[in-house]
């Protein structure tokens, strides 16, 4: 791509500009506002009429992916403070916590609020995509790129989705989840859609990633662009995550093994590319945001794309809204040993009342422009050492286990917790709360494992356990969907 990453950022801004119209369409939302085109807008023919417009659209795709309600920093936050490893500081509703106490509802904003946006996010894949089906105005590979990148998002945002509002795949896959939107919609309306089963949901999902990976560059011009831009690597890291929580132990491996080696070095090669952790995690989160080891990262470089306070990963963690629970995964020896020396204790600071803060987002004050890494390579190590547990490879998934603890402790030897499967998978787990925590990874990983979510207490008072049968597992419809879409499950 012939594109550096100023004119990309311009582009972005520029989308909302050439094609306000998408921007209002909130599927599984309307009303008679959102069912008129503003004068302002102008055709799809137009707006897919040039290379420069066309791409402007595929990276108004990736600015609305980016909103904060969703990857730019709320779903993640939400899906922190729904798990157990962070207490809340206050009892404001508008900091999360009804998210945090398990007791927002239907109509709740936030409720609300991720089910549009992710659905506008596809619905924006889908108008990319039924534009680009038969154009000629880019050459042919490029309007593959295209249509796999949109592809790309359309995939990553059901999976926030089914994720969020769906029983898991283990509880039961049968279950009806969400509403398979896969036709654009420019004009409002046309709510009514009968919900998709679970299984059906993960079908479309992972259909979308082969496609895409299928069509997807190994890397692009510039090191940020292939980091938040979809890439081939993207779309195959991604499908680790999506086969863990369907507990599909043998694809995760096959996906996983596409990007790491069964012995060291652990890393992706092709071409000029190279994925692999970075020496030092703390480079991670401190100015290599667009190093070997992210896969796919949510960039933001100037105060006018930055979140705002309630949105920002800096501002949750760091003003702090919600700070560590001393019963969380912050009491591991990792975090609490005065001899240890992994790495990532560096990773949590405390303040003036004691209260132990995650410091990966170190943006405390406006602009926030932290960036949000939403696939690692460790993640996927961790994927493919949790899956090769599951496959009895316990060789294959202690040595991946360690790549991961000796990137932070070069020296640690893992003596205990490994010698049996039922131990090892534990371990790893663990490994995972260590390594991911504050990534938007707690939530998920108890739900796909059909676990209760932990009761927790905090200064907004007491969060009771939720159980898997109960209600409130897993976020319900939101209202708007219930009072537009008459095919919603009752």
């Amino acid at each position: 791509m012939n594109l550096n990453y100023k004119s990309y950022k311009k582009s972005i801004q520029k989308t909302f500009i050439i094609a306000p119209f998408i921007a209002l369409i909130l599927a599984g939302c309307s009303d008679n506002a959102l069912d008129t085109v503003p004068q302002t807008s102008i055709s799809t023919e137009t707006a897919f009429s040039t290379p420069e417009k066309i791409l402007a659209q595929i990276n108004g795709l990736y600015g609305q992916f980016s909103n904060p309600s969703l990857y730019g920093g709320r779903y993640i936050i939400f899906n922190e403070q729904r798990g157990n490893e962070f207490s809340q500081n206050d009892g404001n509703n508008s900091t999360g916590a009804n998210v945090w106490n398990q007791s927002i509802t239907a109509s709740g904003d936030f409720v609300n609020s991720v089910w549009s946006v992710a659905y506008t996010s596809i619905n924006f894949s889908n108008i990319l995509i039924d534009n680009l089906a038969n154009s000629t105005v880019v050459t042919e590979d490029l309007r593959k790129n295209y249509i796999a990148e949109a592809k790309f998002v359309r995939a990553i945002s059901y999976l926030s989705l089914v994720q969020t509002y769906a029983k898991p795949y283990a509880q039961n896959s049968a279950a009806l989840a969400l509403p398979l939107r896969l036709k654009g919609n420019t004009s409002g309306g046309f709510n009514d859609f009968a919900f998709s089963s679970v299984a059906d949901v993960y079908t479309q999902i992972l259909k979308d990633l082969d496609e895409a990976e299928t069509d997807l560059p190994d890397s692009y011009s510039t090191a940020i662009l292939t980091a938040s831009r979809a890439h081939k690597a993207t779309a195959i890291a991604l499908k680790t995550r999506v086969y863990l929580n369907k507990g599909d132990y043998a694809k995760v491996i096959t996906e996983a093994s596409k990007l790491v080696p069964e012995s060291a070095p652990f890393q992706y090669v092709s071409g000029s590319l190279t994925h692999r952790l970075e020496p030092n995690v703390a480079t991670v989160f401190g100015g290599s945001y667009v190093g070997n080891e992210a896969i796919f990262t949510i960039p933001f470089t100037t105060a006018a794309e930055a979140p705002g306070l309630q949105s920002a990963l800096g501002g949750n963690y760091l003003t702090p809204v919600i700070y560590f629970n001393s019963a969380g995964i912050i009491a591991d020896g990792v975090f609490a040993s005065p001899t240890s020396t992994d790495a990532r204790k560096g990773l949590v600071i405390t303040n003036s009342t004691g209260q132990k803060l995650l410091n990966k987002f170190k943006k405390s004050g406006a602009p926030f422009t932290d960036y949000v890494p939403v696939i690692r390579y460790a993640e996927v190590l961790l994927n493919y050492a949790e899956a090769a547990a599951q496959n009895n490879n316990l060789t294959l998934a202690i040595t991946l286990l360690s790549a991961v603890r000796n990137r932070s402790d070069a020296a640690y030897v893992f003596t205990t917790g490994v010698t049996t499967k039922e131990e090892l998978i534990a371990t790893i787990l663990n490994e995972r709360r260590i390594e991911l925590v504050g990534e938007g990874f707690r939530t998920p990983d108890l739900l796909r494992r059909v676990q209760t979510l932990p009761g927790k207490t905090g200064n907004a008072g007491v969060a009771p356990e939720v159980l898997p049968a109960a209600s409130n597992y897993v976020w319900a419809i939101p209202s708007n969907e219930l009072a537009y879409n008459k095919l919603a499950p009752r």
